[in-house]
């Protein structure tokens, strides 16, 4: 932790009062139910907190940006930004992915670069500064990290994967293309899914995400890549 606390100073001038928030930011549930003697708390509940601030200062963010803009198009620009993807993306910009805690199992299935587990990692980092500083400093991090994403368009330009599976399939002529929910895991808050995807009832492909439309959006993903 101490690498990851120079690396806060260093780059946000960061410096967090109550390390123990910043170590339960980094502590994968994986890692803590290996050392369940120890007792060790992993970042969910922090992921919860940080969500509920991101939405917040990103939805105060859009409004104060486009005046003019309806509701149903402020949504949609949130739900790009926020969304898994971008949220991972963003923890590799800040090289989070260096110092999450995994288990041996996830550690080895390649879970310190899985979307998933990098998007959770950086609302749980959002949860555990706020606790800490509080949301002025929360904001002044989104300023320097997010924001100038967003000021770029670079989330005006993210890709429907549905679309472009749907529309490389039916050159093909007419195919029946069905999504279906095959698991989900996880406590209520903090839901994971597991979509299929069948092509004239033969699976092609699977994706993951906290929602069943980012699952499905994972799944279809993972088709164009293998088709492309």
């Amino acid at each position: 932790m101490q690498e990851l606390e120079r690396q806060l100073l260093a780059d946000f001038n960061i410096c967090f009062s109550d390390s123990s928030l910043l170590e339960t930011a980094f502590t994968h549930t994986s890692y803590a139910n290996e050392h369940r003697l120890l007792n060790i708390s992993h970042n969910e509940r922090l992921e919860f907190l940080g969500d509920a601030v991101l939405q917040l200062l990103i939805s105060q963010y859009l409004f104060s940006r486009y005046p003019k803009k309806a509701e149903g198009e402020l949504s949609k620009r949130r739900s790009m930004i926020v969304r898994e993807e971008s949220l991972a993306g963003f923890s590799r910009q800040c090289g989070f992915e260096r110092f999450v805690k995994l288990g041996k199992g996830e550690e080895k299935s390649g879970g310190r670069n899985r979307d998933t587990i990098l998007g959770d990692l950086f609302e749980a980092f959002l949860g555990a500064l706020f606790l800490d500083q509080g949301l002025e400093t929360v904001s002044t991090f989104l300023d320097q990290v997010m924001i100038p994403q967003v000021e770029k368009g670079n989330f005006e330009r993210v890709k429907d994967y549905k679309t472009g599976l749907q529309e490389l399939l039916q050159t093909q002529g007419d195919v029946l293309i069905d999504y279906r929910v095959v698991a989900e895991s996880g406590p209520a808050h903090n839901k994971c899914f597991e979509v299929a995807i069948f092509v004239n009832e033969k699976e092609i492909s699977r994706g993951s995400g906290k929602s069943k439309k980012l699952a499905e959006q994972a799944a279809a993903k993972e088709a164009l890549n293998r088709f492309q």
